[in-house]
């Protein structure tokens, strides 16, 4: 398998009385869509950070498509990645939302002429194609995260790392970005990380990761690590809203499967109706 990243043994403490990492280890799948899970203080967004070099670790190895990161690869590393934060404001530069999502295009001397076409491209990616001459601090805080997201997304990173980047929005926005970059992910084989809290955007990824105690504690797909559900409520975790209902229904005595999918969830429940 291709891994697009290795963390080997690594080791963070922001001060010296309390460790955040442990000597976390895990590997990452080109192409691979990847839900970071765990409660409060876990250490997940800081992984983020120090995936991106915003801050150092004591000890331990980070590769990323190939190279160490070192103070010698750093900006060859930040190349290879796309970073949306939990609060959009901290990454705004222009004075449109148009001028925003140029920037990073700017910067890696994308041709003027082709510039709009991308720009507009990846506005309507997160539905925000009607924006793009509006202030960027005028805009809702759902709205500022969608156009973070899209500055990200037109860059083409190989690797989207996004922290509580749909934080803000409201169920319909978060599965609308939530499909979009899952598509994207398919589509140009990029590799996204989600450090996240929402549940149900995590159990559409390809494989979750749940860290606690500063190292990974599970990992697996997310029918696997979400249906143990005792492991769940240990590591402090809610767990899909479907697998509530279809367990409660289960407790009640009805000849029902746990399952994590809404869809199968229903067809369960009309197979039950019908044998009445």
């Amino acid at each position: 398998m291709d891994n697009i990243i290795e963390i080997k043994d690594l080791y963070f403490s922001y001060n010296e009385s309390t460790p955040v990492l442990k000597g976390l280890n895990l590997t990452i799948a080109r192409g691979e869509n990847v839900a970071i899970l765990g409660p409060n203080g876990s250490g997940k967004s800081t992984i983020a950070k120090l995936l991106l070099g915003l801050i150092e670790a004591q000890s331990g190895q980070i590769i990323v498509n190939g190279l160490e990161l070192n103070l010698a690869n750093l900006y060859d590393v930040r190349k290879n990645i796309g970073m949306v934060f939990q609060n959009p404001d901290n990454q705004f530069i222009g004075s449109t939302v148009r001028d925003d999502i140029a920037f990073g295009l700017e910067n890696i001397c994308v041709p003027q002429e082709e510039m709009d076409d991308i720009i507009i491209a990846n506005a309507r990616k997160v539905h925000m194609e009607k924006f793009l001459d509006h202030e960027p601090k005028k805009l809702s805080g759902g709205q500022k995260q969608r156009v973070a997201i899209a500055g990200c997304l037109a860059m083409e990173p190989n690797i989207i790392i996004l922290d509580e980047a749909t934080s803000m929005l409201d169920p319909l926005g978060r599965g609308q970005i939530n499909r979009s970059i899952n598509k994207i992910s398919k589509d140009k084989n990029i590799t996204v990380i989600s450090i996240t809290h929402d549940i149900e955007a995590a159990k559409e990824a390809s494989r979750v990761v749940v860290v606690n105690n500063g190292v990974v504690q599970r990992e697996g797909r997310p029918d696997e690590v979400f249906l143990d559900q005792d492991f769940m409520e240990a590591m402090r975790l809610d767990v899909p809203f479907a697998l509530k209902v279809s367990s409660e229904l289960k407790k009640s005595g009805y000849n029902i499967n746990k399952t994590i999918d809404e869809k199968e969830l229903v067809d369960q429940i009309c197979q039950l109706n019908l044998k009445k």
